[in-house]
């Protein structure tokens, strides 16, 4: 059994993700010939805290951008690498943490050495002969993530008048995940036959989900409704909502209010809604509809809006938001004045190494929060994101809408990842 196997080299591509933009693709090779391959894409540019990617979106140069990562890493940060142990993910994620500085001074950023931390992880689990989730998580990896199924997209996710982001499904409490899998991707079915009935043209946005144009929340969660029905489903007990709203989008800080631009249309008038009026809202919905979680449900800067939603919606809802928000949350408060959230949603593309991703994910258990592993819109064919979420033990993994190779990918790794271990 291998303990030490020197990394030999290293080799980095620009390919092509699933929106046709640049995406990044690194290869590890250590010992003689044992190759680990693994891709990132950019996905859609999110607002304020994400990670920065090796694109020049402002400019508009994403091509020579992705280039001069791929040069970069071929001609210089590859020297920093070679004959590091391909078995110490913790110090190899350490050297690709520190070339940071040098990243950011060449606009060469975190998906870059991300892609190379998970090459080199592939590599190993390779070289040992394990499947990789075993590889990353040790013999703990014991339990399946639960899907969140993307359903209905709208924000900046599709070209429609919905303004929340998403709406999602999770399944009810099934004896495995192949069986909540099922129900969900049912349903997901249902829906598009009843679009087809309802509209002339069924779109889809960026995360798989449908795209009709809507009024509002209350529609969007009805439409769902009537879909579970359909598909021989009941409500709460085979299919739970969760929201997706980024919130930070739609939440103007300067009038402390929130702007529905897609509802005014619709509507024929001008909606906004203060924090106590969207609170307000929430709470109407999660009467109305089994709503499990919602992800970003105020915006980040709302702080006394956070407080307000942790006494009323807390313990009824499960309030989720990334990493970064989180801590904006925790550091605006004074002496425990604000509650921070109950979930937390990881993101590979914002942690940097998988080692950051995996420390991160840890904090978050032993601090009594549930975790969420989230992928970037616009993914490659890599199903890295399906072993990574079995050997970080998080309770949900949320990669889109059971529709696109590099969504279907990930499902179908974990459908083999639950064959492998046996459930």
């Amino acid at each position: 059994m291998y303990r030490y196997l020197p990394i030999r080299d290293i080799y980095a591509r620009e390919i092509t993700d699933s929106r046709g933009n640049p995406a990044f693709e690194a290869e590890v090779l250590a010992g003689e010939d044992i190759v680990g391959r693994a891709s990132v894409s950019a996905g859609i540019l999110a607002e304020g805290y994400e990670a920065a990617r090796s694109r020049d979106w402002k400019n508009g140069n994403m091509e020579r951008t992705m280039e001069q990562a791929v040069e970069y890493v071929n001609a210089e940060l590859a020297q920093a690498i070679l004959g590091l142990n391909v078995f110490d993910q913790a110090e190899l994620d350490k050297v690709l943490s520190k070339s940071a500085c040098n990243f950011d001074k060449r606009n060469l950023r975190v998906n870059t050495i991300l892609g190379i931390s998970m090459a080199a992880a592939r590599t190993a689990a390779t070289a040992l002969k394990l499947p990789l989730y075993r590889y990353l998580g040790g013999m703990r990896t014991k339990r399946m993530p639960i899907p969140m199924f993307s359903i209905l997209d709208g924000g900046i996710y599709a070209e429609n008048t919905f303004d929340i982001q998403e709406v999602l499904l999770i399944p009810g409490k099934t004896k495995n995940y192949r069986e909540g899998f099922c129900i969900c991707t049912k349903v997901y079915q249902s829906l598009k036959e009843l679009l087809k009935e309802k509209t002339d043209i069924v779109r889809t946005g960026v995360a798989g989900g449908f795209a009709p144009d809507l009024t509002d929340v209350k529609e969007a969660l009805e439409l769902t409704e009537e879909a579970v029905k359909r598909a021989g489903c009941q409500m709460k007990q085979d299919i739970s909502i969760v929201l997706h709203t980024a919130a930070s989008r739609l939440y103007n800080a300067d009038r402390k209010v929130y702007d529905f631009p897609g509802e005014s249309k619709r509507k024929g008038q001008k909606i906004l809604r203060s924090t106590e009026e969207w609170i307000s809202y929430y709470e109407e919905l999660a009467e109305r509809f089994p709503i499990d979680l919602i992800e970003e449900p105020l915006g980040n800067n709302d702080r006394e809006g956070w407080e307000k939603i942790e006494e009323r919606l807390g313990g009824k809802v499960q309030l989720a938001a990334d990493v970064p928000c989180t801590e904006d949350i925790q550091n605006s408060a004074k002496e425990g004045q604000v509650k921070t959230v109950d979930t937390v949603v990881l993101n590979l593309a914002q942690m940097g190494t998988l080692s950051e991703a995996l420390d991160v994910s840890e904090s978050a258990r032993k601090a009594g929060k549930q975790t969420i592993l989230s992928c970037r819109c616009g993914g490659t064919e890599d199903t890295m994101l399906a072993d990574a979420a079995v050997a970080f033990r998080t309770d949900y993994i949320k990669v889109g809408a059971p529709w696109g190779t590099e969504r279907t990918a990930q499902y179908n790794q974990l459908l083999r990842i639950e064959e492998d271990m046996g459930f």
